[in-house]
């Protein structure tokens, strides 16, 4: 007696010593037929010494029993037969995706009966909209079910251009064999334009840079302008053929006087010096702002820098809309907005040394210089000083594409 007693205890301890060393390899079905095939081999009273040395129940271990027993157990990589477990909330409440569908369906923005019209639609209130629907659910869950509907957290993409001008294409073409012809005659073409006004001060600016673990750049909570700072207004000048900068940065007001006096100073200081020969200047410019194709004030000031230098200064305007293809935006003023990302535009002079000290691997290379002369807005044009600018518009579209001639 005494030593059968032994020997089932000894028994006892194997088998628990089995499942604890294997136990966490094996799934339940694995757990469970294991299980019955050492209650089968211990015979009468097995199914209770298993249960009491693995705490698997008794009936799990019958069902794994009858399991081994039948002809054919689970197909494989099956835990449980078809149709097995809990049921899923989704098929337990049929209306459950159906409901979550309109709350999240962009259609539903402009419609008044939206519960959700004006508010985040977070995972967390999705839930909380389907539970006063009388679902049951969670924001987890929610998550889930938008998962396998497709649903993503979405930006906006700026891809709507709106209207287009119908010879949109063709005076793209048009600008790029002036453009082609004028370099291949060795003559300046410039891409012009005003890079967006900064807060000059201790402001926060876009960006990281590296610094100490723990200190961030200290700047102002709020964007409240300093009157003794202002703003500063980049105006670009970018030499197409030679990859070269030119940048104004003004302490007063964007008018197109302000635009020339810039194309004025990178003539004098740069572009003399690189086209000592030339007698044409091709100007490529957006359609609007301070240097627009229906500007007064931009024809009259470019007729004085004509009448200057002596050039015959042709210009060709980008079509409404298309200002993102100007050539100074992506190959100038992106370079600038990368090099002073996460520093604060504490003053003009920083301004100017960080535009200065932008650089690419393709060669490019900036002066900056700031204008500290008042360029007064509203300024009004006559008829009589439009008549006198001797302008020449192209025959294609020559409210864009015109030269300018100098005035003997």
């Amino acid at each position: 007696m005494f030593w059968r007693i032994l020997g089932e205890m000894i028994d006892l301890s194997g088998i628990a010593l089995r499942f604890k060393t294997v136990g966490g390899v094996l799934d339940e079905r694995s757990r469970r037929l294991v299980a019955a095939a050492e209650s089968a081999a211990l015979g009468r009273g097995g199914v209770s010494a298993v249960s009491r040395a693995t705490g698997i129940s008794r009936q799990v271990i019958r069902q794994g029993l009858a399991e081994l027993s039948e002809a054919a157990v689970h197909p494989p990589g099956r835990v449980r037969r078809a149709g097995g477990g809990r049921k899923k909330t989704v098929t337990q409440d049929p209306s459950l995706l159906r409901d979550l569908e309109l709350l999240v369906d962009p259609v539903t923005r402009g419609d008044p009966e939206s519960p959700l019209r004006w508010t985040c639609k977070s995972l967390r209130k999705l839930a909380e909209e389907l539970q006063r629907m009388g679902h049951r659910t969670s924001h987890q869950l929610v998550g889930r079910m938008l998962h396998d509907l497709g649903y993503s957290l979405q930006a906006n993409s700026k891809t709507l251009e709106g209207s287009q001008h119908p010879d949109r294409n063709a005076q793209f073409e048009y600008l790029n064999r002036r453009v082609k012809r004028q370099i291949q005659q060795r003559q300046p073409v410039i891409s012009v334009d005003t890079k967006k006004k900064e807060l000059v001060g201790d402001f926060r600016n876009n960006g990281r840079e590296l610094r100490p673990k723990g200190d961030p750049e200290k700047v102002r909570v709020h964007d409240f302008i300093i009157p003794e700072l202002g703003r500063a207004n980049p105006y670009g000048i970018y030499d197409i053929a030679h990859n070269t900068g030119w940048v104004s940065v003004g302490v007063d007001h964007d008018t197109a006087a302000f635009a020339v006096e810039s194309i004025r100073r990178w003539w004098n200081s740069m572009g003399q010096a690189v086209y000592p020969g030339a007698t044409r200047l091709l100007i490529t410019a957006d359609s609007g702002g301070s240097n627009g194709a229906r500007v007064r004030l931009w024809k009259v000031e470019l007729q004085k820098l004509a009448d200057e230098t002596g050039l015959r200064i042709a210009v060709s305007h980008l079509p409404p809309g298309t200002s993102k293809w100007n050539k100074i935006e992506h190959r100038l003023f992106s370079f600038i907005s990368l090099n002073w990302r996460g520093k604060p535009l504490i003053s003009h002079e920083v301004i100017v040394n960080l535009i200065a000290g932008t650089t690419t691997h393709d060669g490019l290379t900036v002066h900056s210089e700031l204008d500290t002369d008042a360029y007064p807005p509203g300024i009004k044009v006559s008829d009589r000083e439009v008549a006198e600018i001797d302008l020449r518009r192209d025959k294609f579209h020559g409210d864009w594409n015109y030269t300018i001639h100098p005035r003997s």
